[in-house]
């Protein structure tokens, strides 16, 4: 007999009790502390389910709640009852009823009684710790905490505030350097007799029942004064997510524990099946004699860790809806945005869709319905072309659409008319590239022929909305690939742009384009604006269109577009 193990216990006793049942069947002894909170009805079905093994017994009862003394407390009064009837145990291993034993029990029993004088705890001091996420450090030693912090958290926080404002700051008893470290070790027989049977055990116990999450602090402290024979390490394997919360295992986990040559592991999900009847079974009695080494996992915990805080580049879900600025790329894959083109071209998306092989949309934030290519009702993942649901999240309309199609470039046009409320994700998006001739929404307004107060209005209104998207585009936020042309500068040489804009979308062709879509006569739209600045509108994002009747290409030298990012 080597080694005996102390067991906390307030969940899953059936699961307990098989964990139990196998240390005890290896001639290791059992003290099993049960949290009050169980039922006694509970708590008596399962001391008789173990009543017929010898080598186990059941510590008093106390009612344990997390980050308070309650856990200390127990493994002290299961500890000392191992120790005072078991009196052949050297090591006492601490493990809680959700843990589950890799190897075999001769394994570790072979492993300790090679390190017989070797306690094995993780214990570092305050500066060395960087795991605790929204917690204490050097405050969890100097403030006193006898407040839940998961049932009481509201005077929890309140009465830390009081103690920082007031500057309280307790006395660490003498000789005492604190250190923190996982709850669950390995103590040797004369480290833990030390521990329970110092004569100052009262100081420390009352110094210590007023410090925050004791369970991983008290034992990590005192073995510093009892023994120099420390291996800072727990002998259980036991994970945690950017939250400082304990990752469950699940019965996929299976090969990933094995990997872990670790001895016992936590936490096991209680309905993990697969997991209890393998590694609880004979045919699991591999000896490897491995040194266990949890960090050969850590990596693919560390993609865990970065999937579930990042996510995938552009997905969005129910269980992950990140907040504003968490998001791992705000869509998925790269798409392209036409602004004025289809107003100032007549067959611009088939065009496009020619010659760039993309799949090139209408407006799909339209007002009246989504205008998918091909007229279609019904878009990739059931993406509907109602206007109604689109517009109840358009942004979460344009990432679904963009996550959907992965592998297929997407297009699609965008004008002033257009629902806004995708303005700033399209701006601030590396994955968009937004071709815009300004001004063009007033193409359609000079062939509309209605009343020529409604026409200024509307064109007011137009202007002024697309000033203000255009304001975002050249914004210090916007991270799209933006090029912006007046509308003026565009058709003295439409071809230049053109080519610019196939270049762009990855079609870089070895000869200059010689195709070009059919543009809308422009002849009497220069008088058009002209009346419009007579009414009072001043139409200033067209540029500087001629008043000619026909626009006279080829006269001068083309301006560059405005480049933006």
């Amino acid at each position: 007999m080597s080694v005996g193990f102390v067991m906390l216990v307030h969940t899953a006793l059936d699961r307990a009790e098989q964990v139990a049942r196998h240390w005890a069947r290896h001639d290791c002894p059992v003290v099993i502390h049960v949290d009050r909170k169980v039922k006694r009805r509970d708590h008596n079905a399962f001391v008789e389910a173990l009543s017929d093994l010898e080598n186990v017994r059941f510590s008093p009862r106390f009612s344990c709640e997390w980050g308070t003394w309650s856990l200390v407390k127990a493994s002290q009064a299961a500890s000392e009852l191992l120790l005072k009837d078991f009196s052949k145990v050297r090591h006492v291993f601490l493990a809680s009823g959700s843990c589950l034993p890799l190897r075999p029990v001769q394994e570790l029993k072979d492993y300790l009684a090679d390190r017989p004088m070797t306690n094995f705890i993780e214990s570092v001091t305050t500066e060395d710790v960087p795991w605790t996420v929204g917690g204490l450090d050097e405050e969890r030693f100097t403030l006193r905490f006898p407040f839940s912090w998961k049932r009481q958290r509201r005077l929890f926080d309140a009465y830390v505030r009081l103690q920082r404002r007031l500057k309280v700051n307790r006395k660490i008893p003498e000789g005492l350097v604190p250190h923190l470290g996982s709850q669950w070790w390995c103590l040797t027989r004369q480290t833990l007799t030390a521990i329970l049977e110092d004569p100052d055990r009262p100081t420390y116990d009352k110094y210590f029942s007023k410090v925050w999450i004791p369970d991983e602090s008290y034992y990590q402290t005192l073995v510093r004064l009892y023994s120099t024979n420390i291996e800072s390490r727990s002998l259980t394997l036991s994970k945690f997510d950017f939250q400082g919360k304990p990752h469950i295992f699940y019965d996929d986990h299976m090969q990933l524990l094995r990997r872990s040559d670790c001895f016992v592991a936590r936490k096991i999900w209680p309905n993990a099946n697969k997991l209890y009847d393998g590694f609880l079974s004979e045919n699991a009695a591999i000896m490897t004699g491995a040194e266990p080494n949890p960090g050969k996992i850590d990596r693919i915990f560390s993609r865990a860790v970065e999937r579930r805080t990042k996510g995938r580049p552009g997905l969005y879900m129910q269980s992950r809806f990140p907040n504003d600025g968490w998001e791992n790329g705000l869509t998925s894959a790269p798409y392209a945005v036409f602004e004025g083109f289809s107003e100032l071209f007549e067959d611009f998306e088939d065009w496009l869709a020619r010659m760039v092989g993309a799949r090139v949309h209408g407006h799909l934030f339209a007002p009246d319905r989504v205008e998918f290519a091909g007229g279609q009702s019904v878009f990739a993942g059931a993406l509907s072309d109602s206007a109604t649901l689109r517009d109840y999240r358009p942004e979460a309309f344009l990432t679904s659409l963009i996550w959907n199609t992965r592998g297929e470039r997407q297009c699609f046009q965008y004008s002033p008319r257009d629902t806004q409320g995708i303005g700033w994700l399209i701006a601030k998006d590396a994955n968009a590239t937004i071709s815009v001739i300004s001004g063009a929404w007033a193409v359609p307004l000079f062939y509309s022929n209605a009343n020529f107060s409604d026409i200024r209005k509307e064109a007011a209104r137009l202007q002024k909305i697309e000033a203000e998207h255009l304001a975002a585009l050249r914004s210090f936020y916007a991270k799209a690939r933006v090029r912006i042309w007046t509308l003026a500068d565009f058709v003295e040489n439409p071809m230049e742009p053109l080519q610019t804009v196939i270049d762009e979308l990855g079609n870089r062709t070895s000869h200059r384009l010689t195709e070009a879509p059919r543009m809308v006569s422009l002849e009497g739209f220069g008088q058009f604006l002209q009346n419009l600045k007579n009414q009072g509108m001043h139409p200033h994002l067209m540029g500087d269109f001629p008043m000619s009747n026909t626009v006279e290409r080829n006269q001068k030298k083309p301006r560059k577009p405005y480049l933006v990012n």
